[in-house]
């Protein structure tokens, strides 16, 4: 039986920002967003640093406050699906610690998260790391 997964974290990251969206795969609409090239976020950012693992954590912070209100931090009872090994791979080995930072953020403010395709002991390192100590 397959899994619907209706809502999809999805992430964007260049050398200057990180963009996460969560994606309704229904209807191909985004339901809610988060970048460091909002201005709010950008500002909050010590000495305008806007790809590092702190700006990641707070991309995803700020992502689950949008989904609670939204009322979607559960994706409807399903949860939001997050490929993280394709989405290193994607990013590269380097952006390892990003994509971690925004995923146990999310986590940690409440979002329920059902990981596709993830295998714990490749990423044993990073799993449920902190944020803080990388960049």
């Amino acid at each position: 039986m397959t899994v619907l997964k209706r809502y999809v974290l999805r992430l964007f990251m260049s050398i200057k920002y990180i963009t996460a969206n969560v994606v309704d795969r229904n209807n191909g609409r985004v339901v809610t967003t988060a970048s460091t090239v909002e201005h709010a976020i950008k500002n909050s950012l010590e000495c305008g640093r806007t790809c590092n693992a702190k700006a990641a954590a707070i991309v995803g912070e700020v992502l689950a406050m949008r989904l609670k209100v939204e009322g979607l931090q559960d994706g409807q009872g399903r949860g939001i699906h997050a490929d993280v090994k394709k989405e290193i791979e994607k990013k590269g080995f380097k952006s390892r610690t990003k994509v971690w930072a925004v995923i146990n953020s999310l986590k940690n403010n409440g979002v329920t998260l059902i990981l596709d395709d993830y295998d714990a002991d490749d990423d044993k390192d990073y799993h449920d790391r902190s944020y803080e100590g990388h960049r």
